[in-house]
C-alpha cells in the first residue's frame, strides 16, 4: 500500500500530451496531492511566476523549449524539486537529465506506484519549512475558518456551495497571490481543453456568486480581486 500525501503538498505536471496530463492529474489527486498542469515550458513558467510549488513533475520531451533547457533554466533561480519524465532510458539519458539540475529520472512506461513511491522519496529528502498559517482570516465583518473551510458573520454561520467552498479554500491557500482561471479550473477538477471557455466562465460565474457572499460591495470588490490577464486574488484584512 502506497503512503498517502503530505496534506497540502501542490505539484506541477508539465506534459505537452494532454492524456498523460489528464491520467496524471487524476491519479495524483487520489493519492491526496494538488495538483496544477501545464502544456508546455511557456505555460509553466507562467504558473511559476504566480506560485509556488513543493515540486515539478516535467516530461522531456516537448516541443519547443524542452524539459531538460527548462530544468537548466530553472535551477538558476528555484531550487523546487523536479522529477523528469522521459521516453529515454538510456544511461547516457538519465546522467544528462541529472546533469541538468533534475532531482531523479523517471523512464515511461512506468508503474503509476513507482511515480508515487519517487515523488515521496524526494519530498522526505526536502528540509521542511514550517509557516505559521492563521486560523482565521478576516474579510471585512466576515471571519473565514481556514481549518474548517466555515465562513461567518459574527456567530452565523454563511452557508456555501460545495464549489464555493472549494473556490475559496484554494484562494485563501495562496492569499495575497494572483491565481490564474486554469489553475482554478485544474484544481477545482473541472474541464479539459475543449471545454476551457466554458470551463472559464464557470469560474467567473462561481466568482461572482462568491462575491455576493463576501463583499459589501460586489460590483466594486475588495477582497477578491480580478488581477487583469491573469484571474483572481483573495486580499484579507
Amino acid at each position: 500500500m502506497t503512503a498517502s500525501a503530505p496534506p497540502d503538498v501542490h505539484l506541477l505536471i508539465v506534459d505537452d500530451d494532454e492524456r498523460i496530463r489528464a491520467l496524471l492529474g487524476r491519479f495524483l489527486r487520489k493519492n491526496g496531492y494538488m495538483v496544477s498542469m501545464a502544456r508546455d515550458a511557456a505555460q509553466a513558467r507562467r504558473l511559476l511566476s504566480g506560485l509556488e510549488f513543493d515540486m515539478i513533475v516535467m516530461d522531456v520531451m516537448m516541443p519547443g523549449e524542452d524539459g531538460l533547457a527548462l530544468t537548466r533554466d530553472l535551477r538558476r533561480r528555484i531550487d523546487t524539486p523536479i522529477l523528469l519524465l522521459t521516453a529515454k532510458g538510456e544511461t547516457e539519458d538519465r546522467i544528462s537529465g541529472l546533469e541538468s539540475g533534475a532531482d531523479d529520472y523517471l523512464a515511461k512506461p512506468f508503474e503509476p506506484r513507482e511515480l508515487l513511491l519517487r515523488i515521496g522519496a524526494i519530498l522526505r529528502r526536502v528540509p521542511v519549512v514550517e509557516v505559521a498559517q492563521p486560523k482565521f482570516l478576516t474579510l471585512g465583518a466576515l471571519r473565514y475558518d481556514t481549518d474548517k473551510g466555515e465562513l461567518w458573520n459574527g456567530d452565523a454561520p454563511l452557508r456555501l456551495t460545495g464549489t464555493e467552498s472549494a473556490l475559496l479554500r484554494r484562494l485563501a491557500a495562496s492569499r495575497g497571490k494572483p491565481v490564474s482561471r486554469t489553475e482554478l479550473i485544474d484544481d477545482l477538477g473541472r474541464g479539459g481543453s475543449d471545454e476551457a471557455e466554458n470551463s472559464e466562465r464557470a469560474i467567473d460565474v462561481q466568482i461572482t456568486r462568491l462575491r455576493r457572499k463576501i463583499e459589501p460591495d460586489p460590483r466594486e470588490p475588495r477582497f477578491l480581486q480580478t488581477v487583469r490577464g491573469t484571474g483572481y486574488m483573495l486580499v484579507v484584512d
